[in-house]
């Protein structure tokens, strides 16, 4: 994918590799198929965004007092990276996706049914390892699935409406995305035992990077090639969600009203390509980047208390890093 992983510590890639084998561990059933379902996206590789931000929160005081990613933290980290990879499953089912990370999509491959169980079973071990980590963790991370599906009801609502505003696209982001990421931090800070103030620190950098990174996400779409993000470019307008730029491009003087007489219903492939370039043509793009840079500075301010280490010096660059990321 375009949106590389913000962060750029050189301890971050061996923690994550520790995910890693804890991600496949937990899959592992005595039921080869299951085992593969389940594991089908695991498989298929990923920024691991998620749990690079637990693991980051985690180490938010000194990294040198051990090996970056151990023990319960290993733990948390998988479990939020579940909770995100069950609602893929789901996503897929949902957009009839035919492609995922560059693979076929899980619905595609073994069919709806089994697609829609094996997400639901990807949540359900979420919520045993969170189960594991305490009462705290568990009953966090079943309100973040929570807050999961509401952002994506939320989105559901103004399917094809040419008149969803800005605030309305900015409280469903909040849910369907920001909120995964801040309890990835919250609960990295937690089980890395860091003091209270610094973990509602690291929970309020998590909901802002969470906004950057979607809104980065929302752009690509718009902007990238299907290589590059390893899925059909231009989705969201066939699925008839209209992010940040097409909502601002629909009142740009020059080019709003050929943009809104193109959306409003479905729309095939050959006019995505159309509906994409009108949208570059306005000045969508630019406020919506203008819009993540805001929630970048929001994000870095947020570390603002906590000693300046490694790696909170490296949090506090990465939402500017995954903007300045982007192609010209």
């Amino acid at each position: 994918s375009v949106a590389r992983l913000p962060f750029d510590l050189g301890e971050l890639p061996e923690g994550l590799l520790r995910v890693e084998a804890a991600l496949a561990e937990s899959v592992r059933t005595e039921d080869r198929y299951m085992t593969e379902v389940a594991g089908h996206l695991i498989a298929a590789g990923g920024k691991r965004l998620r749990p690079a931000m637990a693991l980051m929160a985690a180490h938010a005081g000194d990294p040198s007092e051990g090996i970056f990613g151990t023990g319960d933290v290993v733990q948390g980290a998988a479990a939020v990276e579940l909770v995100h990879l069950g609602s893929l499953y789901h996503d897929d089912v949902m957009d009839e996706a035919a492609v995922r990370r560059g693979v076929p999509s899980a619905n595609v491959r073994f069919g709806n049914v089994v697609a829609i169980l094996a997400g639901d079973f990807l949540l359900a071990k979420a919520s045993e390892i969170a189960a594991s980590l305490g009462t705290e963790v568990a009953a966090l991370l079943a309100r973040t699935i929570g807050e999961l599906c509401q952002g994506q009801v939320l989105e559901l609502q103004s399917i094809f409406s040419p008149d969803r505003t800005e605030a309305e696209y900015l409280r469903s982001i909040d849910g369907k995305t920001a909120s995964l990421l801040a309890t990835s931090a919250r609960i990295g800070a937690i089980v890395g035992g860091l003091p209270r103030t610094h973990v509602d620190a690291l929970t309020a950098y998590g909901q802002s990077i969470g906004m950057v990174f979607q809104i980065v996400d929302d752009v690509l779409d718009l902007t990238a090639t299907d290589q590059e993000l390893g899925k059909p470019a231009g989705n969201d307008l066939v699925e008839g969600i209209y992010t940040l730029p097409v909502i601002v491009g629909l009142d740009d003087p020059h080019r709003g009203e050929e943009l809104r007489s193109l959306l409003g219903g479905p729309i095939d492939r050959a006019d995505v390509d159309r509906v994409r370039k009108v949208v570059q043509a306005t000045g969508g793009v630019d406020v919506a980047l203008a819009r993540g840079r805001s929630f970048a500075d929001e994000a870095a301010a947020a570390l603002a208390g906590l000693a300046p280490t490694a790696v909170t010096r490296d949090m506090a660059a990465a939402g500017h890093r995954l903007l300045d990321s982007l192609p010209n």
